[in-house]
């Protein structure tokens, strides 16, 4: 039972690293698109973010993940990994095609696929999802409007000011933006990891009680921090090219809206998407110039992608769990 236990902890770190590696492109797009950081400087700089924002807040996500969404009672280790499994080969698939999909939707499609697979409708607590639903469209909205608003606040307060001059400073204000923005996409992110394994340990009898303990936490940081440091640069492209043509002040605003937005979640408790997030952001602060600075056929395929993640995932978790079953 203890090597099942450590096996599933390690397939739990390789989601994490994924993670990272599927997410760093959020936490670096904009900052390495207005070329304030070269791209491997800017994996360094989101990698450290994402690693210390384990020294700064609460495990009020990773309590959600790990207790609030599928009742442990009724799941065993075997679920665990099979929806591990799911999300690993969803993450795997979106990032080979360079679709900015939430690696968070993933977890929590597989993890609930391979759940039901096992006992049925009957293992889902339906009163925990409900934020994590209803926020798959509200934190993008919140990234959208906030990145607006502070786009649109900036315009205003530098409005006939030599854009050189302007730029010039908000390259060294990009990099406190970038670096809001990894915090909360390490805390937000990384505790998925670390619900998902204390949930295995409370399976497992290990822990008595729902407790993240610190060495997981640290573990789950340093495993999304490394991911980070190999960046996903099939997304790159897409999250900091494609979307808008964004500037250094631009950046600043997305950047600066998607932090906050994840740092406000993750201090309520609400598993959100980090990538639909700052995405959200980004389209916002592109609507500032006008409807057509966002291309929305691109952001309309992101979307897509977004609405399928859930029941993508769940879909492999539940034929991973069928598959893991006909060995034991």
């Amino acid at each position: 039972m203890l090597t099942l236990v450590v096996v599933i902890i390690f397939i739990a770190l390789i989601f994490d690293f994924l993670n990272g590696f599927h997410d760093s492109a959020n936490s670096i797009a904009t900052v390495v698109s207005t070329r304030v950081l070269t791209p491997r400087k800017a994996v360094v700089w989101a990698a450290f973010f994402n690693l210390i924002a384990a020294f700064f807040f609460e495990t009020h996500v990773a309590k959600m993940i790990g207790k609030g969404l599928v009742d442990i009672n009724v799941v065993n280790e075997y679920v665990i990994m099979a929806g591990l499994m799911g999300a690993i080969a969803w993450n795997i698939i979106t990032w080979y095609y360079g679709l900015p999909t939430s690696s968070s939707h993933a977890l929590i499609g597989g993890y609930a696929g391979a759940a039901i697979a096992k006992a049925g409708l009957g293992a889902i607590l339906f009163n925990g999802w409900t934020k994590t639903i209803v926020f798959i469209f509200i934190a993008p909205l919140m990234g959208m409007i906030m990145g607006f608003l502070l786009m649109l606040t900036l315009m205003w307060m530098f409005y006939n000011k030599p854009s050189a001059k302007i730029n010039r400073a908000f390259r060294k204000l990009q990099l406190l933006s970038a670096a809001l923005y990894s915090l909360g996409h390490g805390t937000n992110d990384a505790q998925k990891t670390m619900g998902v394994i204390t949930g295995l340990l409370v399976t497992a009898g290990v822990l008595k009680t729902f407790e993240v303990p610190f060495w997981v936490i640290l573990m789950s940081h340093f495993a999304i921090a490394i991911g980070t440091l190999f960046g996903g640069w099939r997304i790159v492209k897409t999250m900091g090219q494609k979307i808008t043509k964004l500037k250094p002040s631009s950046g600043f605003c997305a950047e600066t809206a998607g932090g906050i937005t994840l740092l406000l979640t993750a201090w309520g408790g609400i598993p959100v998407s980090t990538t639909h997030t700052i995405t959200g952001a980004i389209m916002g602060v592109g609507a500032t110039k006008r409807l057509s600075g966002v291309r929305w056929g691109v952001a309309g395929n992101i979307i897509m992608a977004w609405i399928l993640t859930i029941p993508a995932s769940a879909l492999v978790g539940a034929v991973s769990f069928k598959i893991v079953s006909l060995f034991i």
